[in-house]
């Protein structure tokens, strides 16, 4: 089969139907089943770190020295990369569940051999694999998440998944404490054990994990419609009898051309051409969050015990409070990343991680407080790094099209993660091996840096997704490629139009009139062109649903964070999956998206023209008070009409989205303040 074999164009409702699901018992299982895949690699991670001094004891059974064990740590986190790379381009060929399948058994094979381990090179190898297992699972199980999680919620929920590293990292030193105690275990017995519940932990995932579909969306994209189709059937159902709801219909639909494959030189030159900025950000957060994390969570354990003298067999005691903190950023904060947004949170977090380093650079330098306080400083800048970590992941997976997002996710942690999460253990490894504090010192100065670029990045390059659709952030490039055939068609029915206006009168006159020729075409001629003119219908409404849904959010986001919040009344928000609907501000959005539309067809016809004369072109009299300023402010803010000077106005630039949210208001019950332009 060729390496892009094209099927049919169709028209689906999957991804709406998906996202305007109310959270229910499905979620919950995707959430479990797939979510914990981040508890086995914080698992892993953290019983490198907590064992590794015990690693490196005399008749520990392996010989290493602690520069080693950065050696085995920059193994790790290489296999991820390339893992990463290869299982993210299968994922998005063969599907999300048969890799997510796949990578989690190379990561049990794997784990099991490094319990066996018998040399520094024997270990570097197990590490290796080890580390390729975990980087596919990054690739599968982002985009199958955020494929299966409906939009208002995809925020938080990818936050707290991707947070729950931080329980398994717990987990790895508590189960690190015990299998390191040598009154129980042997000295060359208890590591090995530790290991091997990370591999027994797998195995029960992966009998969870069996339970979840494949994702609705990929299956439609690669030519299984109906299979797809089905699925959501099925879940919808679920969703019906655990909640007791009944789901609304949706008419919002996409139109895409259906592909067995997409060529990788089109997922590259998508990521790079067509999003040159977004592919910078995605780097920039990447490679900031994987320095400081890699370099100090594999070296935690020698810095505690090298530098503060702390037991080998107590450092896990350490190591569990700095992943409490580590798991509390993400899950106390990833609501805000649906509310306050994905930009001001995003940047928030990796800035102020930078600037809480600057004080834990001074206490370790200066010894104050002991191995506590550092401890306290410690999870202080880490739990705001863990939501900007954990943020990277979302980002990346949103803001690219669905038919590359596995090789995206897959790509941006390798690259980043190769600069960071290498150098960043080879650089602590080293340092930590000289003892001495100043140039130690120098690596948490480097982190800082590189986590403040990323930062930058997001408030330079940042993408506002919240609660938005994954189609609407980055538009399928199926899609693309079916609207872009739909375009041509119309261009060339203009074009033979033309060419038969611009025939002598004669010729012309020979030529049946329209009527006629419209009698004689095929009937499929006139059922594909009144298919066409149902979908141009559908595709208006869609866009009509998305304004007033974009607006009607913006609006309750301000009033949830500003003085209305405090106004008296019921909340506008009902429990914390979702939104609930208020029908008279609804209906009073409804006739505002009308009025606007009034408003841009008579300046599409007319051109500039001055605010009176506009005004009596769409009879705003007849409106009501204030109705007609208030319409043309928010079209205006929505980038649908141009101020040119003074009280005159043009079309808008044609890119206005919707998202402009400096216009809206509801004019108390629901209705819309009257006031200036």
């Amino acid at each position: 089969m060729s390496a892009a074999v094209e099927l049919g164009k169709i028209e689906t409702r999957i991804p709406a139907r998906m996202d305007r699901l109310p959270w229910s018992r499905f979620h919950w299982r995707v959430f479990i089943g797939l979510g914990t895949v981040w508890i086995l690699d914080g698992l892993e991670v953290t019983i490198v770190g907590s064992v590794a001094a015990r690693l490196t004891e005399p008749g520990s059974g392996i010989q290493i020295t602690p520069g080693q064990i950065g050696i085995a740590a920059a193994f790790y986190v290489a296999g991820a990369c390339l893992g990463a790379l290869l299982f993210g381009q299968l994922t998005d060929r063969f599907g999300r569940k048969k890799l997510f399948i796949i990578t989690l058994g190379v990561y049990v094979a794997a784990t099991v051999a490094t319990a066996f381990a018998f040399a520094p090179w024997y270990f570097f190898i197990a590490r290796f694999f080890t580390g390729a297992g975990i980087g596919g699972e990054y690739a599968a199980i982002n985009s199958a998440i955020d494929e299966l999680m409906p939009a208002r919620v995809r925020g938080r929920v990818d936050l707290v998944i991707n947070g729950t590293y931080w329980l398994g990292a717990a987990m790895g030193a508590a189960l690190a404490i015990l299998f390191l105690n040598t009154a129980i275990f042997p000295l060359d017995l208890g590591w090995r054990l530790a290991f091997g519940m990370g591999a027994l932990l797998g195995f029960v995932i992966l009998l969870v994990r069996r339970h979840v579909p494949e994702s609705p969306r990929w299956l439609f994209i690669h030519g299984r419609q109906d299979e797809a189709e089905r699925i959501v059937d099925g879940i919808e159902e679920e969703v019906r009898q655990s909640t007791g709801q009944q789901l609304e219909e949706t008419r919002s639909t996409i139109t895409v051309r259906q592909r067995r494959t997409i060529p990788f030189r089109t997922i590259a030159r998508t990521a790079f051409k067509v999003y040159p900025k977004r592919a910078m950000l995605g780097l920039a957060l990447f490679i900031g969050q994987a320095f400081i994390y890699n370099g100090i969570t594999f070296n935690l354990g020698t810095l505690f015990s090298g530098f503060y003298g702390v037991a080998s067999g107590f450092v896990p005691v350490f190591v569990i409070a700095y992943a409490i903190g580590n798991f509390l950023g993400p899950v106390t904060l990833g609501r805000l990343f649906d509310t306050v947004g994905r930009k001001p949170m995003i940047a928030t977090s990796y800035l102020g991680s930078a600037l809480l380093t600057l004080p834990l650079l001074w206490v370790f330098l200066t010894g104050f407080g002991g191995q506590w306080t550092f401890l306290g400083f410690v999870v202080a800048t880490f739990f705001l790094a863990s939501a900007g970590a954990s943020a990277a992941y979302l980002t990346v997976s949103e803001i690219f099209p669905m038919e590359t997002r596995a090789l995206a996710i897959a790509f941006f942690y390798a690259v980043g993660t190769g600069v960071g999460g290498i150098i960043g253990p080879l650089l602590f490894g080293q340092l930590i091996d000289t003892g001495q504090r100043g140039l130690v010192a120098i690596g948490f100065a480097v982190s800082a840096s590189v986590m403040a670029v990323g930062g930058l990045a997001e408030l330079v390059f940042g993408v506002r997704a919240e609660r938005s659709s994954l189609e609407d952030i980055a538009k399928p490039l199926t899609a693309e490629e079916a609207e872009s055939e739909e375009g041509e068609g119309a261009e060339a029915e203009q074009r033979g139009k033309a060419e038969r206006e611009r025939r002598p009168e004669e010729e012309r006159a020979e030529e049946p009139p329209e009527e006629q020729r419209a009698e004689e075409r095929p009937e499929e001629e006139r059922a594909e062109a009144q298919r066409a003119e149902e979908r141009a219908e559908a595709a208006e409404a869609d866009r009509r649903r998305r304004q007033i849904t974009q607006r009607q959010q913006a609006l309750e986001e301000r009033e949830r964070s500003g003085l209305r919040r405090w106004r008296p009344g019921p909340p506008s928000v009902v429990g914390s999956w979702g939104l609930g609907v208020d029908p008279a501000r609804a209906a009073a959005n409804e006739a505002l998206e009308h009025e606007i539309d009034m408003i841009d067809r008579a300046l599409q016809a007319r051109g500039p023209i001055r605010r009176e004369a506009l005004a009596d072109m769409v009879g705003a009299r007849y409106w009501g008070p204030g109705m007609f300023s208030s319409a043309l402010r928010v079209a205006v803010a929505e980038g649908r009409v141009r101020r040119l000077r003074g009280r005159v106005y043009a079309p808008g630039d044609g890119d206005g989205d919707g998202s402009g949210s400096g216009g809206t208001g509801d004019g108390g019950g629901g209705g819309r303040p009257p006031g200036s332009e």
